[in-house]
């Protein structure tokens, strides 16, 4: 592995995602935006639902990622998340029925739980139709 690169892994529930090296990745966290490169100091991150990008090969790659951790060494970054998709595999009319039906769900919870998790699939849709109508410009 040369210095100026590291091994990204994505993984979800069902099926690894990606694997490879790059020489970037960028993500969404609770605090902001993060950009790790080879070498990062060890981190442990939540990620929001949002975009994570990478530069493999002098290309930048994304894909929308679910709610998730990750963890990153100095040659090593795995992440964790509940989903991930790539933009064009995006079904545009399912994400903006889960987005109303993340609304619904938030205006009828009856418990701190139940609005929680209503918000989390929100951010979650909110991100796909984000990255559905940002790739499609």
């Amino acid at each position: 592995m040369k210095d100026n690169l590291f091994e990204l892994e994505i993984l979800t529930p069902e099926y690894r995602f990606f694997k490879g090296e790059v020489s970037a990745m960028t993500f969404v966290a609770d605090d902001g935006e993060w950009t790790i490169l080879a070498n990062h100091a060890p981190l442990v991150a939540v990620l929001q639902p949002n975009v994570i990008r990478w530069k493999a090969d002098g290309v930048w790659k994304e894909a929308v990622n679910a709610e998730g951790y990750m963890e990153v060494t100095a040659h090593k970054v795995v992440v964790f998340c509940g989903a991930c998709d790539w933009p064009e595999d995006i079904d545009v009319r399912r994400a903006e029925e889960a987005r109303k039906h993340a609304e619904e769900a938030i205006r009828q919870a009856k418990s701190r739980t139940e609005h929680k998790n209503a918000q989390i699939q929100l951010a979650r849709a909110m991100a796909r139709l984000r990255n559905v109508n940002h790739t499609h410009l």
